[in-house]
């Protein structure tokens, strides 16, 4: 970003307001010169054109900035006034000024679309719109205008009263810690701090010295890589004395916390160092941890991005970010990027695997902890499995990985009898949409026969009758068959189910389709169903079944459906 200009810019901007007696908004101009400067290469001023203003508008804006639709008419505004400006201080001509009026106006019934269009945003822009909604609201801690090409930030010093704007600063969103003990285990056993460990081990029982400097030298490094099988001794080695593991005065080498390897320290005392090993790694912005310099510069920002994240980051989509936050002539290539994360996955603040990048259980851990040492508001979410049936549904459909919703799953209905708890799932699915009412089917499922009287009590409600039936039959239970209409209730039902995830693994629900594709009589029924979703259902068959007369059949059917008002 050229700086110098557009502070120089907006200080004229700002003079010229004061002195023609006119209201501008010079944060809004000062954002449409950055985005000049840094993506159309205006250097001045005078090398605004209208070209420029609709590149901005309806091209830059939407892809790199979280504003709501209606705030176009704000940016609007203050384009308008820049020309008035560019005009007034001779930076263009009369013609020129026209042009620029005659384009904006062009442009303004179309950005409010342009910036609601989620296929025009950038990468940056959609993850951290992925964030939450609540992180624009106002009066919260975080600029919805700013320009999140930066990446999210260590939080700015800030004087009483002021408000840091950058996106590290957003509320945390609450997130699910492993129990303390789980952490400590996993922390013994590998990672960084492990290899810290056996390190300074290493070096005092081998009577190794360090550099003057206190560095673990050259000779040391490759020889302890072979003894002890340490990917990054030197690494460790700084990790070691950062969290006070070690101390070196000279050449002299010593244990402040004594010579106890890790697994005979205290639950306690192991996750203070731990936490001092993550603050270590995501504070070291000028330190070569992977080598490789796009991760190393962004080491917070990344380990941010996955902590606010509720699920896996694809690592396609963490080069595009980096691509986005990197210098031009520093891009991250796949070779770069992959073994950068195989570092950050040996250290243990990260698990990669299957071109996807998550936190761990520790990392997540470890960096709230950071947070909260940062005097940042951390939240931790409630455990579903001390709730109501209807958090626990409501946390399911929500999404949260696989692996924590089966340990969710398992909790929760340990606490209570089957009965009991088939009972609660059953009232909390009473009059909900497709998909509340499928994950509520399939907790039910998991329930042996004693669960049958609660099943039984729902035989009365028409949307979950064909469901009990159908468990009850399952189950080697007495129960009357279903109707055909049921059958074929349940079979859309079912198929509604599946509607949110279509976004998100079309493949998988092409292939479940493939291996159990409706015949064409019954799609040539389901149009006739009065159910809320069974258009919606319909065109999922019309767009994922492979046969293609099958496929039309169900697009036909689509507009039947709707033809006859079922929506």
């Amino acid at each position: 970003m050229s700086i110098e200009w557009v502070n120089a810019a907006i200080e004229d901007f700002r003079a010229w307001g004061r002195s023609n007696g006119v209201v501008v908004d010079a944060d809004e101009v000062r954002l449409l010169c950055d985005y000049a400067s840094d993506y159309l290469d205006v250097g001045e001023l005078a090398d605004f054109t209208p070209v420029t203003f609709e590149q901005l508008l309806l091209d830059i804006y939407p892809r790199k900035v979280i504003a709501p639709p209606e705030s176009a008419a704000e940016t609007v505004a203050a384009a308008r006034t820049l020309v008035d400006f560019l005009l007034q201080s001779g930076e263009i001509g009369t013609k020129m000024a026209g042009r620029m009026r005659a384009k904006i106006d062009e442009i303004a019934p179309d950005m409010p679309a342009a910036l609601a269009d989620t296929t025009k945003f950038g990468m940056a822009k959609s993850m951290f719109g992925a964030m939450g909604a609540d992180a624009l609201e106002a009066g919260t801690p975080y600029a919805a205008r700013d320009d999140l090409t930066a990446g999210p930030r260590r939080p700015a010093a800030v004087g009483a009263g002021e408000v840091c704007d950058c996106p590290g600063c957003a509320p945390l969103p609450p997130v699910r810690l492993a129990p303390p003990q789980e952490v400590a285990q996993a922390v013994r056993e590998a990672g960084l701090l492990h290899d810290a460990h056996r390190v300074l081990s290493w070096m005092v029982d081998g009577g190794h010295a360090p550099t003057l400097k206190g560095r673990l030298r050259a000779r040391d490094a490759a020889l302890a890589a072979r003894e002890l099988g340490v990917a990054a001794p030197a690494l460790a080695w700084e990790v070691a004395l950062a969290v006070g593991l070690a101390e070196a005065s000279g050449r002299t080498v010593s244990a402040p916390r004594g010579p106890g390897p890790l697994s005979t320290r205290g639950d306690e005392e192991v996750l203070d160092l731990w936490a001092g090993t993550v603050a270590f790694l995501t504070g070291a912005s000028e330190a070569d941890v992977t080598g490789f310099a796009p991760v190393d510069r962004e080491l917070y920002a990344v380990h941010d991005m996955l902590y606010r994240l509720h699920e896996p980051l694809a690592v396609v989509a963490l080069r595009e970010y980096l691509e986005e936050v990197s210098a031009e002539d520093d891009e991250p290539d796949a070779g770069g990027l992959e073994a950068a994360l195989g570092v950050l996955a040996r250290c243990g603040t990260l698990a990669y695997e299957h071109d996807a990048v998550t936190l761990t259980p520790h990392g997540r851990w470890g960096l709230r902890e950071v947070y909260s040492r940062m005097g940042l508001v951390a939240p931790v979410a409630a455990d579903p499995a001390e709730g109501d049936a209807e958090a626990l549904i409501a946390s399911l459909v929500a999404g949260v990985p696989a692996g924590q919703a089966e340990r969710d799953i398992a909790a929760w209905l340990g606490r209570r009898p089957p009965e009991e708890a088939a009972r609660e799932i059953l009232a909390a699915a009473r009059g909900t949409a497709a998909g509340t009412r499928g994950v509520a089917v399939t907790l039910v499922d998991r329930l042996g026969a004693e669960a049958a009287p609660a099943v039984r009590e729902v035989l009365d409600d028409p949307e979950l009758r064909p469901h009990a039936l159908m468990w009850l039959a399952s189950h080697g239970l007495t129960a009357p068959a279903l109707t055909p209409e049921e059958a074929l209730w349940a079979g859309v039902d079912a198929l509604a189910f599946v509607l949110p995830r279509e976004g998100d693994d079309p493949d998988e629900i092409a292939g479940d389709l493939a291996a159990a594709a409706p015949s064409a009589q019954v799609i040539d029924e389901m149009w006739q169903v009065d159910h809320p979703d069974v258009a919606e259902v319909l065109d999922l068959l019309g767009r994922h079944l492979a046969d293609r007369n099958l496929a039309k059949a169900a697009r036909k059917a689509a507009f039947k459906a709707r033809s006859r008002g079922i929506h």
